[in-house]
């Protein structure tokens, strides 16, 4: 049986996908900076049209000429994600009147609502801060990390439990080092994404016409850059980038091979449709990471790779919640028993 609130927290989950697609596409078409201000843009609450209003963009902000498709690209998904996080203080609102009344999660809404603040931080500081790649890689972490969540909400929200009559410890470690290895491959994906070196490789598989080519690792993962150039379009050189895309390689073969051996311990397990979604999700994902390198980049397949690592870390997800649930519920039910003891005890000395 659904538990109060699995409605909302589903219809939340899926806002919260298409604002990380939308963020996906601002980036990736360059309008993070389509708008030079924040939260409005160039002093208004959309995107300056009329000749006035764009004249007077141009008086306030002369270093950033008004360019309308970038400008809407970037307006779009603040709206989407202020209206996300209507939705989620609805929910954590939601949960504070259910507490006590129904078995509803407490701590998790609390956590998105304060994880929600400091995304809107990172939101401000990827415009202030010009599309430093720091700010921009912990805003696309944080974007998926609230998705994350919030589908763990809904999962546990739906009262729906897999019924599996053993659960190897292993697996469990297994599932557990798959998710940490995704997320650490959307992280480097968002450091490829943020100093621009998505194609600093054209060629597939070497690079440069190189298996192992010139790289300076060095600058590439420089996390101290400096605040205050104009990162759009990227400050680093190529051997910089090309370290960066060559890491993000190296880390999707680990995940691919992690994510094979996890597929083959859930089928072995009985979890065949599991394993299923996983093996789905992976082979779309190395496909659209493939088309990237051949195609150069083009905006949709892209977009779609962003999309496809998000797929990937809600089916890791997925697998955790599912090859853990059994042991909470395990424990629940072993915390319950001396409580139902007790009841059945003086029922049965009032019936006497």
């Amino acid at each position: 049986m659904t538990k109060p609130g699995y409605r909302f927290a589903l219809f939340a989950t899926l806002l919260t996908a298409v604002v990380v697609i939308l963020g996906a596409y601002t980036r990736l078409s360059h309008s993070g900076l389509g708008c030079p201000d924040w939260p409005g843009c160039y002093g208004f609450i959309g995107v300056p049209m009329s000749e006035h209003t764009q004249g007077l963009a141009a008086t306030r902000f002369p270093e950033a000429p008004v360019e309308v498709a970038k400008g809407w690209a970037e307006m779009i998904h603040r709206y989407f994600a202020g209206t996300l996080g209507l939705v989620i203080f609805g929910l954590a609102l939601h949960a504070l009147k259910q507490h006590g009344r129904a078995a509803q999660p407490m701590k998790l809404p609390l956590l998105i609502l304060g994880l929600l603040i400091v995304q809107a931080a990172f939101g401000m500081w990827t415009v202030t801060l010009k599309l430093w790649p720091q700010v921009v890689t912990l805003h696309l972490l944080g974007g998926f990390a609230t998705l994350s969540l919030l589908f763990l909400l809904t999962l546990r929200l739906s009262g729906r439990a897999p019924v599996i009559p053993a659960i190897p410890s292993r697996l469990r470690l297994l599932a557990g080092a798959a998710l940490a290895l995704v997320i650490g491959q959307i992280a480097l994906g968002g450091w490829v994404s943020s100093n621009y070196a998505a194609v600093a490789c054209v060629d597939l598989p070497r690079c440069h016409g190189e298996w192992w080519p010139a790289m300076d690792f060095a600058n590439g993962f420089h996390l101290s850059q400096h605040i205050g150039p104009n990162y759009l379009g990227g400050q680093l050189d190529s051997d910089a980038r090309t370290a960066i895309h060559m890491t993000h390689r190296v880390g999707a073969m680990l995940v691919t091979c992690m994510l094979l051996i996890l597929a083959w311990r859930l089928r072995v397990s009985g979890l065949r449709r599991l394993a299923g979604g996983v093996l789905l999700a992976l082979a779309v994902q190395v496909c659209l990471g493939i088309s990237n390198v051949i195609f150069h980049l083009p905006l949709v397949v892209a977009v779609a790779h962003n999309a496809g690592g998000a797929v990937l870390l809600l089916c890791t997800v997925l697998v955790n919640y599912c090859v853990r649930a059994p042991a909470t519920l395990s424990a629940q039910v072993k915390e319950n028993q001396p409580t139902l003891r007790h009841k059945s005890g003086a029922l049965q000395a009032s019936n006497a």
